[in-house]
C-alpha cells in the first residue's frame, strides 16, 4: 500500500471521530517505516521495535531519580516492590495508548479534540503544555546537574547546552525517524551499563532484593514509606508519555484492515512491554545502589542527587564510581529532552491542528523550560534547581488523570474503537488503575501543600 494511501485514506470506522480531518500525527514521518509483509516473527518485532525504547526514557528521567534515591537510602529494598507495580501500571496505559494510535489514527491529542467540545478541549491542551513544560524543565534541570557534576559546568550554562538538543532532534528527525530511535536506544544502554557498574561495586544482597519485590504491609504502616512510595508510583506514568506513544506508533506503515491493526498492536505491545521493563531495571537499580551504599549508614538521609554523587565514590571505593553516576544522569536527562520535544509537537498540533514548522515549535518548548531554569540557576544556585525539580513534578501530578481519563475512556468506547474495544475485564482494570493514580497523586498534592 503506497504511502499516501496509508496517511490520507481511512477506514469507516476511523471516519467515526467528528470532527474535520486534519493532517496525520507528525505528518513528516508518518508511517515513514515499511514493515514486511508476511515475514517471520523476528523480522515484523524488529520492524516495531523504537516506539516502545522512546517512551520508555520517560519513566527513567531526572525526575524520578530523587524518589528512587530517597526510598533506597531509608528503607533499603523495602519500595522494590512499588517500582515493579508502577512499571506493571505504566504496561497497561501505554498499550491503551498505542491502541489508541493504531486503531483510530488519531493520537491522543487529536483524539481529544475530534470528542469533546472546543472549550474541553482548549483547557485540556492547556494543562497538558504546562505538563510538558514541567517534564522538560525536570530533564533540561537533570542534564544541567550533571553537567556540573562531571565538567564543572556553571548551572545556567549547562541548562543553555542542553537546549542544544533541538537541532539534534531535527537533524536526526530529517536524516530519519528510525535515526532518532537508534540514539535513543544507545543512551539506554548507556544508562544500563552505568548502573551495571555500580551494583558490582555495590554488591548488593540478592536475597534482599528477592524480597523487596513483594509487598509488605509496612509500606502502608509506615507514614514515612507510603509517602515515599506513593511519591514513587505518581511520578511514574508521566502524561506526555500517553500523547507521544499514541503518536509515534503511527511511523509503521502498516495494512489498514482489522487484521494489520491486530498485528500491529501484537508487536507495539512486544515493543512497548520489553522496553518498559528495561526502565524497572533501571528504577530498581538506583533504588538498590541507593539501597546498598547509604542504607543503614550515616548517609541513609540522602535524597539529592548532587548528594548521592559525591558520597558514591568513597563509600565504594571506585573513583569511577560517582563518574558513571553523573555519564547515567547526564543520559538520562539529553534523553528524555529528545522525546520530550516531540510530545510539544505532537500536542500543540493535535489539540489545536496548528501546523508549525519543527523546528519553531520545540525551539518554542525549550524555551519555555529554558528561561525559567536558567533564572533559577542564576539568582538561586542548587538549592532553587532542586525546588524546581520538586515543583515539575508537582505539576505533573496535577495533569496526569487528564491525560489517564480520556485515554481508558476513549479505547473502551465501541464507537471509537470497533472490535478493539477494551473488553471488560480490561476496562475493569484500567478504570481501577486510573482511580488509584487519581488518589495517590491527590494524596501527594495534599502532603507536599501542606508541608
Amino acid at each position: 500500500m503506497a504511502h499516501g494511501q496509508l496517511t490520507t485514506r481511512l477506514n469507516s470506522r476511523e471516519a467515526g471521530w467528528h470532527s474535520e480531518r486534519s493532517a496525520p500525527s507528525l505528518p513528516e514521518v508518518h508511517g515513514s517505516i515499511t514493515v514486511p509483509h508476511k515475514a517471520g516473527f523476528w523480522r515484523t518485532l524488529l520492524a516495531f521495535v523504537g516506539p516502545g525504547m522512546m517512551v520508555a526514557v520517560g519513566y527513567m528521567d531526572p525526575g524520578n531519580w530523587a524518589t528512587d534515591l530517597a526510598g533506597g537510602a531509608q528503607f533499603g529494598y523495602l519500595l522494590l516492590s512499588v517500582t515493579l507495580i508502577s512499571d506493571l501500571m505504566a504496561i497497561l496505559l501505554q498499550h491503551l495508548s498505542l491502541k489508541l494510535g493504531i486503531v483510530t489514527g488519531r493520537d491522543l491529542a487529536q483524539a481529544c479534540r475530534d470528542h469533546y467540545s472546543r472549550p474541553v478541549a482548549l483547557a485540556l491542551w492547556l494543562l497538558a503544555e504546562i505538563a510538558i513544560a514541567a517534564t522538560d524543565l525536570a530533564e533540561v534541570i537533570g542534564s544541567a546537574v550533571a553537567l556540573h557534576l562531571l565538567f564543572g559546568i556553571p548551572l545556567w550554562a549547562g541548562v543553555l547546552i542542553t537546549a542544544l538538543d533541538v537541532f539534534v532532534v531535527l537533524f536526526l528527525q530529517h536524516k530519519g525517524f528510525r535515526y532518532v530511535e537508534v540514539l535513543v536506544g544507545a543512551l539506554i544502554f548507556v544508562i544500563s551499563a552505568c548502573f551495571a557498574y555500580e551494583l558490582l561495586l555495590a554488591q548488593p544482597a540478592f536475597s534482599a532484593i528477592l524480597g523487596g519485590l513483594l509487598p509488605t504491609p509496612e509500606i502502608v504502616y509506615n507514614p514515612s514509606a507510603l509517602y515515599i512510595a506513593i511519591g514513587i508510583l505518581g511520578a511514574t506514568v508521566m502524561p506526555h508519555n500517553l500523547y507521544l506513544h499514541s503518536s509515534i506508533v503511527q511511523t509503521r506503515a502498516i495494512e489498514r484492515t482489522d487484521a494489520g491493526k491486530r498485528t500491529a498492536i501484537k508487536f507495539a505491545t512486544i515493543d512497548s512491554t520489553g522496553s518498559l521493563m528495561i526502565a524497572f531495571v533501571v528504577n530498581a537499580a538506583i533504588l538498590i545502589l541507593s539501597a546498598a551504599a547509604f542504607h543503614g549508614t550515616a548517609h541513609q538521609d540522602v535524597a539529592d542527587i548532587n548528594d548521592a554523587y559525591q558520597l558514591l565514590t568513597p563509600i565504594l571505593g571506585a573513583s569511577f564510581a560517582s563518574i558513571a553516576f553523573g555519564i547515567a544522569l547526564l543520559a538520562s536527562g539529553q534523553n528524555s529532552t529528545l522525546t520530550g520535544t516531540l510530545a510539544g509537537q505532537i500536542v500543540m498540533e493535535g489539540f489545536l491542528n496548528i501546523r508549525l514548522r519543527p523546528w519553531v515549535r520545540r525551539l518554542v518548548t525549550r524555551l519555555i523550560a529554558v528561561v525559567p531554569a536558567v533564572f533559577v540557576a542564576v539568582v538561586y544556585g542548587e538549592r532553587g534547581e532542586g525546588q524546581l525539580l520538586v515543583l515539575s513534578q508537582v505539576i505533573l501530578s496535577l495533569q496526569l488523570s487528564f491525560a489517564v481519563v480520556p485515554l481508558v475512556q476513549f479505547t473502551s468506547d465501541p464507537a471509537k474503537m470497533g472490535p478493539f474495544v477494551n473488553p471488560r475485564w480490561l476496562r475493569l482494570l484500567a478504570w481501577t488503575v486510573t482511580a488509584l493514580i487519581i488518589g495517590m497523586n491527590s494524596y501527594l498534592l495534599l502532603r507536599t501543600f501542606t508541608g
